[in-house]
């Protein structure tokens, strides 16, 4: 289907992929990983055809139409939503058009109404009579309301523009359906109707995610950009990252001895270099010591933050009471009258798509707002320290990296906070770059050196994954798992809370769900079903 033959891209002098030889294939999933910068959408966009200055070859089926998740949520505002969807199928939308434009004139000419007799043979060989249908049921299973179906692009919110975008890019059945990071703004439900569509989808699959879970559920195989270049595994996500953990343990152990060989040649070199007697081995072994090159061992290009969480203390039993808690969001939305308390040895999951409850209840917990009523109580034993969603408001000055840190350090000395942030990979000139021209992975990885340094007991996180790649997600999860106090968190990542939660709490319009127990378990239990349709009676449907 398509065929990538000595594939090379540079930017300036910096080569971007070198010699890159792939093939994808029907019936296959293809998860494209790798660090930050390695390339991953810049890839997909030489597949797709949007960037065409490499050399080596791009073989595409002539007859293969590629569908590509587009990234600009502003390109069909004057467009209705199910309009959008169907320009997923170009074709079939430039038939719709035309056909519904000559249906619209009073009087049509003899060639007009030869033109109609045409287009409706084409458009349904095209599957046209079934287009809104099938745009329908993507919409619907991507969480957006039918309501919406036919309201104008414009009038919808960011994140809902995003899924009008990929239902897009499912429609009509393509033979290559591109995806660059296609869970963003998604809950978890419609990421799993995601899950299930791309495990029934018949033609080749390409994508990008950060999403652990969802590679390890749709990919059949696994592409890592690393180096330069980029190598196919069989498997999903999770064979792929036991397989490098083994190769790079490999790969370090061939290193350290390539480095013990190396320090024993330079020793004898040194001992001997001028002892007659010995001078033809010695020459030898500085044959052998400039043959052997340990650049040419590289265990991995990516590189993994230190994340640990050390409470200074404790917690005791009681740590957070939320008593009678109310407050006004926006319109009609508000926390009312809510009751929750929070106990020692607590790892809370909140859960559901009501992310202005969500955000709302940690402002409420961290003292950011007040409430309407109500009052939040915290334990005597307790220190808390918070990881808001948007973290913007602590990076509006221009001191450095380290400056920004230190003030939130209980050691000043310098090199003890350059050592912590070399853990965090802000190593060398990297500390001393300005806070407000971080990324926002950067941000985020400031934010979690900051929470560490705090000693506290009760970790509170919304949405701490977002702009972060799989390494640091994968640092934090660990980090979060290894930490035995109290965690409050939310987060759309499925793995993230699986293999963190043992408390999931969910809000409704009703209320809060609050169950002791596993994620995955909440997911299957039978009772919790029953309650979720109690509570989201007369909403719409949404689940988790």
């Amino acid at each position: 289907m398509i065929q990538v033959s000595d594939l090379s891209l540079s930017f300036g002098t910096k080569p971007l992929f070198k010699e890159v030889n792939l093939k994808f294939t029907p019936g296959n999933c293809y998860g494209v990983i790798g660090a930050n910068g390695a390339g991953k959408s810049t890839f997909l966009k030489i597949l797709s055809g949007e960037i065409e200055n490499y050399s080596g070859e791009l073989s595409v089926d002539k007859k293969a139409r590629i569908s590509v998740l587009k990234q600009d949520q502003f390109a069909y505002d004057e467009y209705s939503v199910i309009n959008t969807v169907i320009m997923g199928n170009r074709p079939l939308y430039d038939v719709m058009i035309e056909r519904e434009e000559l249906y619209s004139k009073a009087d049509m000419t003899e060639d007009e109404g030869m033109r109609v007799a045409e287009l409706e043979g084409v458009f349904g060989e095209m599957g046209g009579y079934e287009a809104e249908s099938e745009a329908g049921i993507l919409l619907s299973g991507l969480g957006i309301d039918t309501d919406l179906h036919f309201s104008d692009m414009k009038d919808l919110d960011g994140p809902t523009k995003v899924r009008v975008l990929l239902a897009q890019a499912l429609f009509g059945n393509p033979d290559v359906l591109l995806l660059d990071e296609p869970t963003n703004h998604l809950d978890l439900e419609s990421i799993n109707w995601l899950e299930d569509f791309l495990s029934k989808f018949e033609n080749a699959v390409i994508v990008v995610s950060h999403d652990r879970h969802f590679l390890n559920q749709v990919c059949t195989h696994i592409c890592d950009i690393d180096f330069s270049h980029i190598r196919m595994y069989v498997g999903n996500y999770d064979f792929w990252y036991q397989a490098s953990q083994l190769v790079a343990k490999q790969k370090k152990d061939e290193k350290r001895r390539a480095e013990d060989k190396a320090a024993e040649l330079k020793d004898f070199i040194q001992r001997f270099s001028s002892n007659a007697s010995k001078a033809k081995q010695a020459t030898s072994r500085k044959k052998m010591l400039e043959k052997l090159n340990l650049d040419d061992l590289p265990a991995t290009s990516r590189r993994f933050p230190y994340v640990a969480f050390k409470a200074e203390r404790e917690c005791g039993k009681e740590v957070v009471h939320a008593r009678g808690l109310s407050r006004k969001i926006d319109g009609d939305n508000e926390i009312s009258n809510l009751d929750i308390s929070i106990h020692r040895g607590d790892k809370v999951a909140l859960v559901g798509p009501l992310n202005q409850h969500k955000s709302m209840f940690f402002d409420l917990l961290a003292g950011v707002v007040e409430p309407d009523s109500g009052s939040v109580e915290w334990g005597s034993t307790i220190t808390n320290s918070y990881f808001p969603k948007d973290n913007g408001s602590y990076f509006t000055g221009n001191e450095s990296i380290f400056e920004w840190l230190q003030q939130y350090s209980p050691d000043q000395d310098e090199a003890y906070v350059r050592g912590f942030l070399g853990r965090m990979l802000f190593s060398g000139e990297d500390a001393l770059k300005p806070v407000n021209v971080l990324s926002g992975g950067e941000k985020v990885r400031c934010m979690l050196s900051k929470m560490m340094l705090s000693g506290a007991n009760v970790l509170m996180f919304n949405e701490p994954t977002n702009h972060l790649d799989l390494e640091s997600i994968t640092s934090l999860n660990n980090g979060l798992a290894a930490f035995e106090e109290v965690i409050i968190f939310n987060s759309h990542d499925h793995q993230f809370i699986s293999s963190i939660a043992n408390r999931i709490i969910e809000f409704t319009p009703s209320g809060v769900i609050d169950r002791m127990m596993p994620f995955e378990e909440y997911l299957k239990d039978e009772r919790v079903r029953a309650l979720r349709d109690e509570m989201w009676h007369g909403h719409q449907r949404v689940m988790i």
